[in-house]
């Protein structure tokens, strides 16, 4: 069995690829594919790891936990998707760096299906935009405290991403930018089930709904029924093309208020970023999916 875990992170889809799977639940289902609803596996599996201690899970335990996440024995790849599986909002600053839990995690879920094939698919966020939206969701407790002493600067999703690598060097990961979830939505649909491109989602326009004006949206599905993409790069280029003209700025608008962060501070978080993506991709190992 292949067993995908999508690990969010925080701030990024908001259950919304889970949501755009669903649509296609049972036509995936067909191919091999398994997208089951969050509450067949989400507690099960925090439960699960907890009874295990650190060990390997067994033959009964593995079962278990298929029996009640599929609802046949055809399926042979399964999505699980759940933006705390490295860890709560409330934990991701709880130590060196963000995401000190990840190794553990990720031993955790290669030992829940061990001997079954574990990959991980991560998307990431700008530190500039994860910082404020996270700590948003904090509620009695300053900034300082949140962060736990750690420097924004120094943060660096090319650390998590060998975290994983580390913990689990036999799996296949795959990651992308949250700020490119719009223009790339089908190809992450595609692979998260594990797909080729001739597989249509019903969903694969779903953010779009979301940041285009209706206009915009009108003149582009309108588009698409004259000139169909003929591959990804064309699917990438009209969509950018569309969100170039039509898209609501105020929904991209994310209001910063916190000590310190001014234009030039989020201009620098935002380079280092920037800088920290191609670290990522030279990583052995890593598949990147962008625009």
């Amino acid at each position: 069995m292949q067993v995908v875990f999508h690990l969010g992170v925080h701030s990024t889809d908001s259950d919304k690829l889970l949501k755009s799977l669903l649509k296609d639940k049972g036509k995936l289902a067909l191919h091999g594919v398994a997208v089951p609803g969050p509450g067949k596996y989400r507690a099960l599996i925090r439960t699960t790891i907890a009874d295990l201690e650190g060990a390997r899970s067994n033959q009964e335990t593995r079962q278990k936990l298929f029996d009640s996440m599929l609802q046949d024995n055809t399926i042979e790849r399964v999505v699980l998707t759940n933006e705390n599986f490295i860890c709560v909002t409330p934990r991701v600053f709880d130590g060196i760096g963000f995401y000190p839990q990840t190794i553990e995690k990720v031993v955790s879920y290669c030992n829940l299906f061990y001997g079954h094939d574990v990959e991980f698919q991560i998307a990431i966020n700008n530190p500039a935009v994860l910082i404020p939206t996270l700590f948003n969701r904090m509620n009695d407790i300053s900034y300082e405290e949140y962060l736990s002493g750690t420097d924004p600067m120094s943060l660096r999703w090319s650390s998590v991403i060998n975290q994983i690598r580390e913990a689990s060097p036999q799996s296949k990961i795959t990651c992308w930018c949250n700020e490119d979830a719009p223009v790339i939505w089908s190809e992450v649909l595609h692979s998260l089930v594990g797909l080729d491109t001739s597989f249509a989602f019903r969903g694969e326009y779903d953010l779009l709904d979301e940041i285009m004006t209706k206009e915009g949206l009108e003149r582009f599905y309108a588009y698409l029924k004259t000139h169909p993409p003929q591959s990804a790069l064309q699917q990438r280029r009209i969509i950018a093309a569309f969100l170039d003209k039509f898209v609501r700025e105020e929904v991209l608008d994310i209001e910063i208020d916190l000590p310190g962060w001014d234009d030039d501070y989020v201009a620098a978080l935002t380079a280092i970023y920037e800088d920290d993506i191609l670290e990522i991709k030279r990583i052995p190992g890593v598949r990147f999916i962008e625009p």
